[in-house]
């Protein structure tokens, strides 16, 4: 198991090394235009601003990883759904469980059900 958690580390430290060299070698600066400058025109919007190309990337990866985080939580919501359920299900029928089991003790010799009590431990 260790040697899988080495690999991984590994790999993410890699991957960290080739941002950081993609950061440093693309450090020019370059204007973002955020919208068509015609309707910034219109709007009477600053529509240019000039910033370092890491930084668009950087913001381009971290918008991709939030939107997948998103998109694949309300995919995964059918199943904590179903899971909440059966969690649910499983305790009522504990619940149910524990007071057959009461009552049938009740109806029962007390050596008798010591008993069976001993039979269910084994």
């Amino acid at each position: 198991m260790k040697i899988l958690r080495f690999i991984k580390l590994l790999f993410l430290a890699l991957v960290l090394l080739a941002l950081v060299f993609l950061f440093f070698a693309n450090r020019e600066t370059v204007t973002l235009n955020l919208m068509p400058q015609g309707i910034a025109d219109a709007l009477s919007i600053r529509n240019a601003w000039n910033v370092s190309l890491f930084v668009v990337v950087a913001a381009a990866l971290l918008v991709g990883i939030v939107v997948g985080f998103i998109l694949e939580w309300l995919r995964e919501h059918r199943f904590r759904a179903e899971a909440r359920t059966q969690r649910r299900k499983a305790k009522e029928l504990e619940r149910e469980v524990v007071a057959v089991k009461g009552r049938k003790s009740e109806s029962q010799d007390d050596v008798l059900a010591i008993l069976e009590d001993a039979d269910t431990a084994r």
